[in-house]
C-alpha cells in the first residue's frame, strides 16, 4: 500500500471539502459580507466564520440548495454582529447613564462653597460656641464628648465618676439649651 492512500481519511475530506467551499463560495460572501460591513478585514473573519458553521454542521438541505445554506448562514452572522453590537450600545449607554446618575448624586452632595456661605458657617459656628458657653462646665463637657467626640455614653459616666442615667439628662440639658436657642420663631 502506498503512504498516499493510507492519509486518505477524515481529515483529508475535510481538507477536500474545506477547499471546495473556498473555491464556490470565497467571492460571492466576501462582496456579500462587504456591502454589508464597509470593511475588508471584518468581512474576510466572516467569511471565515460561515466556512467553519459549514464543516460544523453540513449541510441540512441534503445539497439541494447550498448557495441558499450558506447565505443563511452569512445572514444570520450578520444579525447575530448586529446584536451584539447593540447589546454593546446598550451597555455602553446604560453605563453612561450611570455615570451621569453618580456625578448628578454627588454634585447635590457638594455645596458651593463661595465667601458668604463661608461666613455663615463661622458665625453659625461662633453662635453654637456661644450657646455651649453658658452651659455649665460639666453639661458642656458631656455633651461635647458625646456629639463631638463619639465617645459612649457609659465611657463619660466612668470619665466624670456619675451613672449613664446622669450622662444622658446632661445630654438632655444641652440639647434642649442649644433647641431653645437655635429654634425660636
Amino acid at each position: 500500500m502506498r503512504p498516499d492512500s493510507m492519509e486518505q481519511g477524515p481529515q483529508t475530506e475535510r481538507q477536500t471539502a474545506q477547499l471546495e467551499l473556498d473555491r464556490a463560495f470565497r467571492g460571492p460572501l466576501l462582496a456579500y459580507f462587504f456591502k454589508r460591513v464597509k470593511n475588508r478585514n471584518e468581512a474576510e473573519d466572516l467569511t471565515q466564520e460561515v466556512f467553519i458553521r459549514l464543516l460544523n454542521h453540513p449541510d441540512k438541505n441534503n445539497g439541494h440548495t447550498l448557495d441558499g445554506y450558506v447565505f443563511t448562514i452569512a445572514a444570520n452572522l450578520l444579525r447575530d454582529r448586529a446584536k451584539s453590537a447593540a447589546a454593546a450600545h446598550d451597555r455602553q449607554v446604560q453605563s453612561l447613564e450611570r455615570l451621569g446618575e453618580k456625578d448628578a448624586f454627588s454634585a447635590n452632595l457638594i455645596e458651593d462653597r463661595n465667601p458668604e456661605r463661608v461666613l455663615v458657617g463661622k458665625q453659625t459656628i461662633q453662635d453654637v460656641l456661644d450657646a455651649l458657653a453658658e452651659l455649665d462646665e460639666r453639661t458642656r463637657d458631656v455633651f461635647i464628648l458625646v456629639r463631638l467626640e463619639n465617645v459612649q455614653h457609659r465611657e463619660v459616666a466612668a470619665i466624670y465618676g456619675i451613672s449613664v442615667s446622669m450622662v444622658e439628662k446632661l445630654m438632655m440639658k444641652a440639647m434642649a439649651h442649644l433647641g431653645a436657642r437655635f429654634l425660636e420663631p
